[in-house]
C-alpha cells in the first residue's frame, strides 16, 4: 500500500514540476522575446541571395564614403502646369532639408516636359544603416514637403518605399498575433462547446508563441540568421495554428480515455501513447519541411527555414508537456458541461465523416477518379497567374512612396526616375561610365560616390521601373560592364534577382522537401504506398489551391501580379502541413489494422473517430493562414490565401473522400511491403460497415 501510495503521489507531482518548470522558463525568455521584432530586417538587400550582383551593390554601397545611403525623390505636380510660386516652394523646401540634413550632392529640379511636375532627386548617407534614423529622415523629409492650393508634393523613391514597408512591417507581428488570438479563441469556443475548455490550448499557444519568439531572436544573435517580416508573421500563425491542431487532436484522444481510466494522469498517459507518434510525425514533416528552405539561394527563404521550425518544434514541446500537464490538474471538470464520466459511452449519434465514407466507399473509382479530376481541373487555373508582382503594386493600401512612384512614370514617361546602380573599380570608373552612354536604352549616367576602390554610377533608362523594356537594359549593361569588373544592382535589379533565385530554388527545395516528408511517412506507417498516396494528395491539392489563386487574384481582387515566392512558399506549407492530417487518419487506420480490422472496415473507423478532429484541426489552420489576408501587403494575402484554401481542400475532399477511397481500393497492399499488407483477407460481416458513435472533437 505504502509503495501504491508513493507512485500516486509521483503521479500528481509531475504536472506541478512541469508547470514550474514552464513559468521559470517563461521568466527567462520572456525579456528576450520583446527583443524579436527588434532584429527583423527588411531591407531589400536582406531578401537577395548572397550571390546575386544587386546584392554586391548594397554591399559595396555600405563601404562607400557616408554608408548605406537613403534615396528620395520629391515629387511637385499640378494639373495644368506649375506656377512660379510652386517653383519658389519647391526650391524653398529643398533648401530647408538641404540644411537639415547632409545631402550628397546638391538636388537640381528635372521638370516633365508639359510643365506640370517637378522632380528633385535627393540622396543622404547621413541616416546610415540604422532603421530608425531612416525613417526619421523620411519622416521629417515628408513634414518639409508639403503643398497647398492644388499642388501635390510626394515623397518617393527607395527610400521611401523601404521606410514605408518598415512601417508595415513594424505592425504585423502585433497586429498578427491579436487576429490570430481572436480568430482561434471564436473556433475553439464552437468546437468544444465549454466556457473553459477553449482557455487552455490559447493559453498553452500563447506560452509557445513567447518561447518561439524568444528563441528566433536568439537564432539571429547566435548564428546571424535572417529575421524578416514576412518570416515573423508566418511563425506566429505557425504556433498558434499547428498548436492549435495537436491540441484538439490531444484533448479528443484525452476525452476517449477519461471513459476508460477512473484517474486523469492514467488517461493522459494513454491519450499521448496513442496520439503521440502522430503529434511527433506531424511535427516532424513540417519541420523537416521548412528546414529544406536551408538550402535556398534566398536570404528570406533560407532564414524563414529554421524560425519557422522554432515555431513548430515550441509548439510540439508545449502541446505534449504543458497542455497534457494543465488538463490533467484540472480535472474532468474542464470539459463541463459535457464531462466524460468514467465507464460511460459516448452519446449515441450518426457519424457525419462515417457517413460520407460509407457513401464514398459505395462507388470508391468513381468517387477517387471524380475528385481527381476536379483537382486536375482546378489547377489549370495556375494558367491564369500573372507574372511577378512590381513593387509598386505590392501594397492592397497604396502608401505615399508608391503614389509617388505613379506620379513620375506617368509625367516622365521618356525616362526612369529610378536609377540602376553600377559599382565598378575605380580604375575602371571612366571606361565604364562611358561604355554605359553608348549603351541601347540608357538615358542618362552620372557619377556618384567614390571610395573603398570602387566608384558608383547613377544609370537612368529610357523605360519605366519594372518593365521588360528596362530588364532589357540592365542586362545588356551586365553584359556589356561584365569586362570593367562593375555590378549592376539597384531595385529594380533587385526584383530581377529575386524572381530568378525564386525560380532555382523551386527547382532545388522542392524535390528535397518531398523526399523529406517520404522518409518520415515510411518511418511511422511501415509502408511505402501509404506514404506515396499522402504524398500524391497533398501536392494534388497544391496545384488546385494554386490554381483557384489564379483565378481570383486578378479577376477579383484586382492583383496585379504574383508574389515571386508564392509558389515555393505555398509548396513547402501545404506538403508538410497537409501531410499532417494524412498521419492522423492514417495512423489510426494502421492502430485499426493492426487491431485485426479489415481495410474497409479499417479506413472507415478511422475517418469517423478522427473525421471531426480532422476538420476541426483543419479549419482553425486555414482560419490562422486566412488572417494574413487582411494585411496591407499583396505577397502576405496571396500565400495565406493558397494555403487556406489548400488546408480546405485537404481537408473536406482529399482526407474524407479520396485517401478513404483510395485505402479501400488498395486494401493491405496499401500497407506494402510492410507486415499487414500480407496478413490474410477476411469478409468482414456487413454491421462493420455500419458507423457507430462518433467522438467529439
Amino acid at each position: 500500500m505504502a509503495a501504491v501510495r508513493t507512485r500516486t503521489g509521483r503521479k500528481r507531482a509531475v504536472p506541478w514540476v512541469v508547470v514550474g518548470l514552464w513559468l521559470a522558463a517563461l521568466v527567462l525568455v520572456g525579456p528576450l522575446a520583446g527583443k524579436f521584432a527588434d532584429v527583423q530586417q527588411n531591407r531589400a538587400v536582406d531578401y537577395l541571395p548572397d550571390s546575386a550582383d544587386s546584392t554586391q551593390v548594397a554591399r559595396i554601397q555600405d563601404r562607400l564614403p557616408g554608408g548605406e545611403s537613403t534615396d528620395l525623390v520629391l515629387v511637385y505636380h499640378r494639373d495644368g502646369g506649375l506656377t512660379d510660386a510652386d517653383r519658389r516652394t519647391a526650391a524653398e523646401q529643398i533648401a530647408e532639408v538641404s540644411g537639415a540634413y547632409d545631402l550628397t550632392g546638391e538636388p537640381r529640379g528635372i521638370p516633365s516636359k508639359d510643365g506640370s511636375t517637378l522632380m528633385y532627386p535627393v540622396t543622404s548617407t547621413q541616416p546610415g544603416q540604422d532603421d530608425k534614423a531612416r525613417e526619421a529622415f523620411v519622416d521629417e523629409v515628408r513634414d518639409i514637403a508639403d503643398g497647398d492650393g492644388g499642388l501635390s508634393v510626394e515623397v518617393g523613391g527607395p527610400g521611401a518605399l523601404n521606410t514605408d514597408m518598415d512601417k508595415v512591417f513594424g505592425t504585423l507581428d502585433a497586429t498578427l498575433l491579436l487576429a490570430t488570438l481572436a480568430v482561434v479563441t471564436v473556433l475553439l469556443i464552437l468546437i468544444y462547446r465549454s466556457p473553459f475548455l477553449w482557455l487552455v490550448p490559447l493559453a498553452v499557444a500563447g506560452v509557445a508563441a513567447t518561447v518561439s519568439m524568444a528563441a528566433g531572436y536568439g537564432l539571429h544573435e547566435l548564428f546571424d540568421v535572417t529575421v524578416t517580416g514576412q518570416s515573423g508573421g508566418v511563425m506566429t500563425v505557425l504556433v498558434l495554428g499547428a498548436g492549435t491542431d495537436y491540441a484538439l487532436l490531444l484533448i479528443a484522444r484525452y476525452r476517449e480515455e477519461l471513459r476508460r481510466h477512473e484517474r486523469p494522469y492514467d488517461a493522459m498517459r494513454t491519450a499521448l501513447r496513442g496520439c503521440g507518434p502522430a503529434i511527433l510525425a506531424s511535427s516532424g514533416t513540417v519541420a523537416a519541411g521548412l528546414l529544406c528552405l536551408l538550402a535556398a539561394d534566398l536570404n528570406s527563404s533560407r532564414g524563414m527555414g529554421p524560425v519557422g521550425t522554432i515555431g513548430v518544434l515550441a509548439a510540439l514541446v508545449a502541446m505534449t508537456t504543458l497542455l497534457p500537464a494543465v488538463l490533467v490538474l484540472l480535472g474532468r471538470r474542464i470539459f463541463w458541461p459535457l464531462i466524460p464520466a468514467f465507464g460511460s459511452e459516448p452519446k449515441a449519434r450518426r457519424s457525419l465523416f462515417a457517413a460520407m465514407g460509407t457513401s464514398a466507399t459505395r462507388r470508391p473509382v468513381t468517387v477517387l477518379v471524380g475528385g481527381a479530376t476536379l483537382l486536375g481541373a482546378l489547377a489549370l487555373g495556375t494558367l491564369n497567374l500573372s507574372g511577378s508582382i512590381k513593387q509598386e503594386d505590392s501594397f492592397t493600401d497604396r502608401p505615399e512612396s508608391i503614389t509617388a512612384m505613379q506620379t513620375l512614370a506617368r509625367e516622365y514617361p521618356e525616362r526612369s526616375s529610378r536609377p540602376v546602380t553600377v559599382i565598378v573599380p575605380e580604375k575602371q570608373a571612366e571606361a565604364a561610365a562611358d561604355r554605359a552612354r553608348t549603351t541601347e536604352g540608357v538615358a542618362e549616367v552620372a557619377a556618384g560616390r567614390t571610395g573603398a576602390g570602387w566608384t558608383e554610377i547613377a544609370v537612368f533608362t529610357t523605360a519605366a521601373p519594372e518593365t521588360p523594356a528596362e530588364t532589357r537594359t540592365i542586362e545588356t549593361l551586365r553584359a556589356g560592364l561584365d569586362p570593367e569588373g562593375a555590378y549592376v544592382g539597384g531595385p529594380s535589379a533587385q526584383q530581377m534577382d529575386l524572381a530568378e533565385s525564386e525560380s532555382r530554388d523551386r527547382k532545388v527545395i522542392v524535390p528535397l522537401v518531398l523526399g523529406a516528408v517520404f522518409v518520415i511517412l515510411v518511418g511511422l506507417l511501415r509502408s511505402l504506398v501509404a506514404p506515396l498516396l499522402l504524398l500524391a494528395a497533398v501536392v494534388a491539392v497544391w496545384g488546385a489551391a494554386l490554381g483557384i489563386g489564379g483565378l481570383v487574384f486578378e479577376p477579383v481582387f484586382g492583383f496585379a501580379g504574383n508574389d515571386p515566392g508564392l509558389g515555393l512558399l505555398s509548396f513547402v506549407f501545404l506538403v508538410a502541413l497537409g501531410v499532417d492530417y494524412g498521419i492522423f487518419l492514417m495512423h489510426r487506420m494502421r492502430e485499426e489494422s493492426v487491431g485485426g480490422a479489415e481495410p474497409e472496415a479499417a479506413a472507415l473507423t478511422a475517418l469517423r473517430t478522427t473525421g471531426g478532429v480532422i476538420a476541426s484541426a483543419g479549419v482553425v489552420l486555414a482560419a490562422t493562414f486566412a488572417v494574413l489576408t487582411t494585411l496591407p501587403m499583396v505577397g502576405l494575402v496571396e500565400l495565406g490565401f493558397v494555403i487556406a484554401v489548400g488546408v480546405l481542400l485537404d481537408t473536406f475532399l482529399v482526407r474524407t473522400y479520396l485517401v478513404t477511397t483510395a485505402s479501400v481500393l488498395l486494401k493491405r497492399r496499401m500497407w506494402w511491403p510492410g507486415r499487414l499488407s500480407r496478413a490474410p483477407e477476411r469478409t468482414a460481416p456487413p454491421e462493420e460497415h455500419e458507423p457507430v458513435a462518433a467522438n467529439a472533437p
